[in-house]
């Protein structure tokens, strides 16, 4: 009787493993909506408008990547990947350049992360332009210079020490008596 009670209560607390996409996948199947472009094969996500197919012509030299997923119940081998790819952290961004190596461990972490190529819309960054570039979130990298001339900073800072000294601005203690008035009393 207590054997029939115990395989019994422990058939029924028995859960599942818990890893992602174990096992192999039939591609002939799961990929058959790809389109070719300049021999590579894309697969256009059908629920997200923001996927776009790239036009033809030259493949982007760098890539954007993402996570966006947890790695709570990943194998390991997909964990060890996101760690060198330095993806470990929440929605950490990392730029990868486009590789043969760097691509195979990006299909199999495809499911974890959002790639997008890094395009220059103003050409691509000189070693003088590092310390003036800036990477969007759509993956464009533009070149931010100073255009402000030296004349328009010393008006500028003219203006602000000219601020300083006058009598009818509200130093700290009138903003914090006026604040509180206006908590106090806010109709």
């Amino acid at each position: 009787m207590f054997k029939t009670v115990l395989t019994a209560f422990t058939s029924t607390c028995r859960q599942p493993a818990l890893v992602r996409n174990y096992g192999k996948h039939n591609k002939k199947f799961l990929y058959k909506d790809g389109v070719k472009i300049n021999n590579i094969y894309f697969y256009p996500n059908s629920e997200c408008s923001s996927h776009k197919l790239p036009e033809a012509g030259e493949p982007s030299k760098l890539f954007r990547v993402r996570r966006i997923k947890p790695v709570k119940g990943c194998p390991h081998w997909e964990k060890r990947i996101l760690r060198d790819l330095g993806l470990y952290e929440v929605n950490a961004v990392a730029v990868v350049k486009n590789i043969p190596e760097n691509n195979a461990r990006l299909w199999k972490v495809k499911h974890l992360v959002e790639v997008l190529p890094i395009t220059f819309p103003h050409g691509e960054p000189t070693a003088a332009d590092i310390d003036y570039t800036f990477l969007k979130e759509d993956g464009s990298c533009v070149v931010v210079k100073e255009l402000d001339t030296r004349t328009v900073r010393d008006k500028r800072l003219e203006a602000a020490v000219q601020f300083t000294q006058t009598e009818e601005r509200m130093d700290g203690e009138t903003l914090r008596k006026d604040s509180r008035l206006k908590w106090l009393n806010p109709w």
